[in-house]
């Protein structure tokens, strides 16, 4: 009996398997779902992210959605990125479903927002001698947070940090450039995810 060899499959799997989510502009109209079959989607205004047959509303950048990001523009970036892990409010939600790497967030956790520092766009322990977000929030924004691959392999000064997929404010206002779900929607699709998939945001 012939068996396909292992890097065989493995090929077919990262070539043709790879799950992704599609992110429109929401004054443009058209993308595409990447996955077995491709699909064209149609886009009816405001923010839409669509995965599988189901699409979900959110809410993009205050910038719109740039291919030339900027730190501190507001933009979401254009490109293909990888879901690197899922970050936890441990004492606000429960352990959620979904083969993301995870970790509970903690009150000193941080992420460098300087250009000029050596840990830009990376988790830092706070207080941290350069500027750095803090990731324990008195809202409910980051109860949930998908680490996005943008800008980190490597990091290029200036190009934009702390991109990530959260929860969004219950009036879906604009993002310092994350894409931000209604939490039910974020919980659901966090199911769907791992280290395999990419999201797609497109201009």
């Amino acid at each position: 009996m012939f068996r396909c060899p292992n890097h065989i499959i493995q090929r077919i799997y990262d070539n043709f398997v790879k799950k992704s989510l599609s992110i429109p502009d929401p004054q443009l109209g058209g993308l595409h779902l990447k996955g077995l079959i491709l699909v064209h989607i149609r886009v009816s205004g405001g923010g839409w992210l669509h995965l599988g047959g189901q699409r979900y509303r959110c809410a993009l950048g205050r910038g719109g959605i740039s291919a030339d990001k900027r730190e501190g523009d507001g933009a979401t970036p254009v490109g293909q990125f990888p879901f690197r892990r899922l970050l936890y409010r441990a004492d606000r939600v429960a352990r959620p479903e979904c083969l993301l790497p995870m970790r509970s967030i903690q009150a000193n956790d941080g992420w460098c927002d300087d250009p000029g520092d050596g840990a830009y766009n990376q988790a830092v322990t706070l207080p941290y001698r350069a500027s750095a977000e803090t990731l324990w929030r008195d809202d409910h924004l980051y109860d949930l947070v998908v680490i996005l691959g943008h800008n980190d392999n490597p990091a290029v000064p200036g190009r934009g940090s702390a991109i990530f997929m959260h929860i969004a404010s219950q009036d879906y206002g604009p993002t310092e450039g994350c894409v931000a779900l209604a939490r039910p929607d974020l919980l659901t699709i966090l199911r769907e995810l791992d280290t395999h998939g990419e999201i797609l945001i497109e201009a």
